[in-house]
């Protein structure tokens, strides 16, 4: 089995994550369309290989990446996984040519995701994730894409995050305190809205995408460590950076979404060197770096086939010598703090 982090930052009995969690976006046909059997192939590695927790949202394939899960879950005890999924974006029906993420997405439900943070809209989102996830109960709920790079502006970043802390904080509370959900949080691309956010309300948990890992640490200086003085859980989501730290600087590697820049391949390529002198794959680096971070409870990385999901269970068991780190610091890579 996997290692198990457990948290519990208010007394409810908390939750057991597994070191090696579940990313949900490939399941939705991310940048290419897998078939159903796939998808659960995928799935059924993933939970052969030990990993207990699971994470969606309702963005991923526009609804498909939860009903594909629903297969998944239906032979499973609620018992023994953690889930979460996500609220922020309610889906409207269109048609085939005016649908979301034309691009993006592959073969997936004709529809749109509408922001609305507001009380009713995150309740009503819960709904509809529980119809489509086909389970009784959701442990951990985020707010989505709060930040700038999903919103496209600070100003409009400002007015969602407003939107959310007058209506679905509000809900997320309630339902919290109710013992519907055990937790709740936000899953964004930026630290930053994660500290704003920490800074006015009571978060247990933050989904931060692709900022801590081995090419970025911003997010040590002034969040992880208030994240961690007050309790709250870290799961790290693209810890590879969209690809780069998995595949090496080659050339067609992703960072953050997009080709990676020069900066991104260069700082990789001296990662890789470093890491290959200690005898280190870069990917398994990459994956047990956040780890060492006493707030970070879980990574969860994305697999779209059993061979990647493969992968991601060899990245989660591997060990790595102390002295790689102090090699990395030394070479300025990583700060003095980084443990």
């Amino acid at each position: 089995m996997l290692p198990i982090r457990h948290w519990d930052r208010i007394g409810n009995g908390g939750l057991r994550f597994t070191e090696l969690g579940f990313g949900g976006a490939p399941l939705g046909n991310l940048y290419r369309a897998i078939s159903d059997d796939d998808a659960l192939a995928i799935l059924e590695a993933a939970w052969d290989g030990g990993v207990r927790y699971f994470d969606t949202a309702p963005q991923y394939g526009l609804g498909l990446s939860e009903t594909r899960m629903n297969r998944f879950f239906r032979s499973k005890r609620r018992d023994e996984f953690v889930l979460s999924s996500k609220i922020g974006r309610l889906l409207r029906a269109a048609t085939p040519g005016t649908r979301e993420g034309l691009g993006k997405w592959f073969e997936v439900p004709s529809r749109v995701g509408v922001f609305d943070y507001g009380y009713d809209a995150t309740l009503r989102s819960i709904e509809f994730s529980l119809e489509r996830l086909g389970v009784d109960r959701i442990d951990i709920l985020y707010a989505h894409d709060l930040d700038v790079f999903s919103q496209g502006s600070q100003q409009t970043l400002d007015a969602r995050l407003a939107e959310f802390m007058a209506g679905g904080y509000r809900a997320l509370i309630q339902l919290r305190d109710q013992g519907v959900i055990k937790a709740f949080g936000a899953g964004v691309n930026e630290w930053q809205p994660c500290q704003w956010l920490l800074e006015r309300g009571d978060f247990d948990l933050f989904l931060l995408a692709g900022r801590y890992t081995l090419l970025e640490q911003e997010a040590l200086t002034t969040f992880l460590p208030m994240a961690q003085a007050r309790g709250v859980g870290i799961v790290i989501g693209g810890p590879y950076n969209s690809g780069i730290l998995a595949t090496g600087p080659r050339p067609g590697a992703f960072y953050n979404y997009d080709p990676a820049p020069d900066w991104a391949m260069q700082r990789a390529g001296q990662l890789q060197q470093i890491c290959a002198a200690h005898g280190i794959r870069l990917v398994d680096a990459a994956f047990q770096f956040p780890l060492s971070h006493p707030a970070v409870v879980s990574i969860i990385p994305g697999g779209q086939s059993v061979a990647e999901m493969a992968g991601n269970l060899a990245a989660a068991k591997a060990r790595i010598p102390p002295d790689l780190w102090q090699a990395l610091r030394t070479a300025g890579l990583l700060p003095a703090e980084a443990h």
